[in-house]
């Protein structure tokens, strides 16, 4: 497959597993290779939190960190890093380990509104080159616990693989009311800011 507007002889690394953020590239004509970063997310969380970071402050630091990690192991690559984080009222939530917490998570966000920090970082051999946050807001409708375990069941182990219990992009859509805020930031790639850097950095056509 060619990819005309694509600059570099190599693909854009993307410092993720995750196959939406994958498909956000992918479907903007980017070639990617996916190799997840190896760092320790609570640690790197840990330090920041003691700092008194706010829940964009992580989302921007795990997304450079993350970048950072793989470009070491890919030199002369640019390589993607992204995180996002959900806050209530100023507590930050973390993916549901199981369904029980997602169910609680459901019920603690059901008929309230939410932030969603999503942080994107770019790095080449090591360096951060440029890191960005974007932010949107959802209104949950009111939830029963009815239509939560009927939720869970719809979305299956989709419900532990982000943060809040759900993907917005797939059944996770029923549950809210209202959103205010960019697409690709609610998917945990802002995609905009993203490509500015990458026309930026000669990547991309300009």
């Amino acid at each position: 497959m060619t990819h005309p507007l694509w600059l570099p002889s190599a693909p854009l690394a993307l410092a993720s597993k995750s196959a939406i953020r994958a498909k956000v590239l992918t479907d903007a004509g980017l070639p990617v290779e996916a190799l997840p970063a190896e760092i320790d997310e609570r640690e790197v969380e840990a330090g920041l939190t003691g700092d008194g970071a706010t829940p964009a402050n992580v989302a921007g630091a795990l997304a450079a960190a993350k970048a950072v990690d793989v470009s070491l192991r890919l030199p002369g690559r640019l390589v993607v890093g992204a995180d996002q984080t959900l806050a209530l009222d100023g507590e930050r939530f973390t993916k549901p380990v199981d369904r029980d917490a997602g169910r609680l998570q459901l019920q603690r966000l059901s008929g309230r509104r939410h932030t969603l920090s999503s942080g994107v970082a770019l790095a080449l051999d090591g360096v951060a080159l440029w890191t960005d946050v974007a932010e949107a807001h959802l209104t949950m409708r009111p939830l029963s616990d009815a239509f939560i375990e009927s939720y869970l069941d719809a979305a299956g182990e989709g419900a532990r693989l982000s943060v809040g219990g759900y993907q917005f992009e797939g059944v996770g859509a029923h549950l809210f009311a209202a959103v205010d805020g960019d697409f690709f930031t609610i998917l945990g790639l802002p995609l905009l800011p993203l490509l500015a850097a990458l026309r930026r950095a000669k990547a991309i056509a300009a």
